[in-house]
């Protein structure tokens, strides 16, 4: 009762004391301080079970390494099955249903558990990436902190993204690309008010970053061949081609996915640590992140015959096209790969995983045209094509062109590159959206109707979805009742439209004043007309299930202003009005999006 009674005399004088706004920029900064400590908590966790795991292994010995990741999702696994007690897969998924569905609400245990999970999972080797953990709990750091502070409901989500952009620019050391990332991926919208609490949270993550981890840059990237203007349409047909490998990627992931979803626990570990062990003795670069192959790639040694070792390929290192082939090969596996760690029950994001694929896309093509057709073309060096594939694989996978150029040219200080890297982007990106108007965090959500767009009207209706709008007062009537009862029934009801129903209450129709009116004053006939003969079909049934976008559609196909609802088995549940709807849009409207 003491701690109680402290804490409420520190709300009062919060309420008295710090405005609003003070109060934002306070929280943006500490969620960044926050955010950038988790960040470097991941990365030293996965780095010391790394180093535990392979300190004292023989370098003959490369069969443990097929053990390790099928262990770790194991381990992983068990974490989340009984000691979280909750999914916490698909952590930007999870930030993206929080923000539409939940008011921003993000369970306390996030803050830990998925940096525990991923740690495991990663530090065993699992083929996944470490980033989209970080940002769940960046999210769930900014909703904790929000709902421990009492800040209004409204700022709630633009404290979650505060998290989000703090996680990305602690992690990569980019705090554009941590700011551009929340605009684009969680579709917050930027305004005046909003953008300085997230640019608070992501530049302070990125000093505490640089702090404790050091200046240097997360890749080894160094720029030796200056981007000459001949090679423009080679970086478009590269965005092109990025373009292509992200749908395949994530339509990849989709569909393996899926396939897990089918089956029990111990299955979807079964199949996944043998997917996993398969592909990584095959392939050893789909072991672990990947980045150590990154380096490879757009680093300035071109010992890239290292990318075949341990694998039972390494005897053909000396073949001309053994190289394009081995890694177009992995390319193609690496979505597998990673869903399977996250289907066996590991804990993972796609972010690595994007930009090891976009960097293998960028070098196959520049290896494969420099091969074929180096007499014809101009030289393209394979390290800055590497580049400008994380970047447009990136943006295809994620939809968000901003955040590949900005984080790429952040991660590897190749801004001399900005230009190519913006084109590939945008390219890559043009052709995803023919294909899938939904990035792959968000599609999940899309097809069941919860997501927040940009779209400020569909945004506010899907916020409008969890509303109770079903007015109760309608009077119902049976469908025998004749004309006389059925006057008895007008004469004691304020509504001018009556349900009909039947005995198990599913709807058959409704009865409307002004069809009757003519013969309701006639008592000769109160005998002869039952209610079967004067109801009508209502112009549509709204269903309980269907999302406030598809009623608001309803209503304007039908003219109508009000619709009796049902649930899916057909049984009358009352109506909804359009005006009632468009006070709640209304309310709901100054409630998320007024700024002060």
């Amino acid at each position: 009762m003491p701690h109680k009674s402290r804490y409420n005399r520190f709300l009062v004088w919060k309420t008295e004391h710090v405005s609003q706004k003070q109060l934002l920029i306070f929280l943006s900064f500490l969620i960044g301080v926050l955010t950038a400590l988790a960040a470097y908590i991941l990365k030293s966790f996965i780095h010391f079970i790394q180093h535990i795991l392979t300190s004292n292994l023989s370098e003959g010995v490369p069969y443990m390494y097929l053990a390790f990741p099928a262990a770790g999702i194991l381990i992983a696994s068990l974490f989340v099955k009984y000691v979280v007690k909750d999914d916490i897969s698909h952590g930007i998924t999870k930030i993206l249903y929080a923000i539409s569905q939940r008011k921003s609400f993000i369970k306390l245990h996030n803050v830990w558990s998925s940096i525990v999970a991923s740690s495991i999972t990663i530090g065993f080797g699992g083929s996944v990436g470490a980033e989209a953990p970080i940002v769940l709990t960046g999210s769930a750091i900014g909703s904790n902190l929000g709902r421990f502070f009492k800040v209004e409901q409204r700022y709630l989500m633009l404290l979650i993204g505060c998290g989000a952009a703090g996680a990305i620019a602690g992690i990569f050391k980019a705090p554009i690309a941590g700011l551009v990332f929340v605009v684009e991926v969680l579709m917050l919208d930027l305004t005046l008010f909003t953008v300085m609490p997230l640019l608070v949270s992501s530049v302070t993550a990125a000093t505490f970053s640089y702090l404790v981890m050091g200046q240097k840059a997360m890749f080894d990237y160094s720029h030796n061949d200056l981007f000459e203007l001949e090679r423009i349409p080679f970086v478009i047909v590269l965005g092109i081609f990025c373009g292509f490998v992200s749908l395949y990627f994530t339509k990849a992931m989709l569909w393996t996915e899926s396939k897990f979803k089918k089956m029990s626990h111990w299955q979807r570990f079964a199949l996944g640590a043998v997917m996993l062990s398969s592909l990584i003795f095959l392939l050893p670069p789909l072991y672990g992140e990947g980045y150590e192959t990154i380096n490879t790639l757009i680093g300035s040694t071109h010992e890239f015959s290292s990318l075949l070792e341990g694998s039972p390929f390494y005897q053909f290192k000396d073949y001309g096209w053994s190289i394009p082939i081995f890694m177009m090969g992995v390319m193609l596996l690496k979505s597998f790969a990673t869903s399977a760690t996250n289907g066996g029950g590991g804990t993972g994001g796609t972010f690595a995983p994007s930009l090891f694929v976009g960097c293998i896309a960028g070098f196959v093509f520049s290896f494969v045209l420099n091969k074929v057709g180096g007499e014809y073309f101009p030289f393209l060096p394979t390290q800055n094509f590497a580049l400008m594939g994380m970047a447009g694989v990136m943006a295809g996978v994620m939809h968000a062109p901003l955040t590949g150029t900005f984080l790429i040219a952040e991660l590897t200080g190749g801004y001399e590159l900005f230009l190519p890297l913006l084109i590939v982007s945008m390219s890559s990106y043009g052709i995803m959206r023919i294909f899938e108007s939904h990035n792959l965090y968000s599609m999940r959500l899309a097809q069941k109707g919860e997501l927040l767009t940009h779209h400020k009207d569909r945004a506010i209706l899907t916020l409008m979805n969890d509303i109770s709008l079903v007015e109760k007062d309608f009077q119902p009537v049976s469908p025998e009742m004749d004309l006389g009862d059925m006057v008895k029934v007008i004469s004691s009801s304020s509504r001018n439209m009556f349900p009909v129903l039947d005995e198990d209450q599913k709807l058959m129709g409704v009865v409307l004043i002004d069809n009757i009116r003519n013969i309701m004053f006639r008592p000769e006939l109160y005998k002869r007309f039952k209610v079967t003969r004067f109801m009508t079909a209502p112009p549509a049934i709204v269903v309980t299930n269907m999302t406030m976008d598809r009623v608001m559609t309803v209503f304007d196909e039908t003219k109508a202003w009000n619709l009796p609802v049902v649930d899916p088995e057909g049984v009358y549940q009352g109506f909804v009005s359009k005006s009632s709807v468009l006070n709640v849009y209304r309310s709901v409207l100054v409630e998320n999006f007024a700024e002060d």
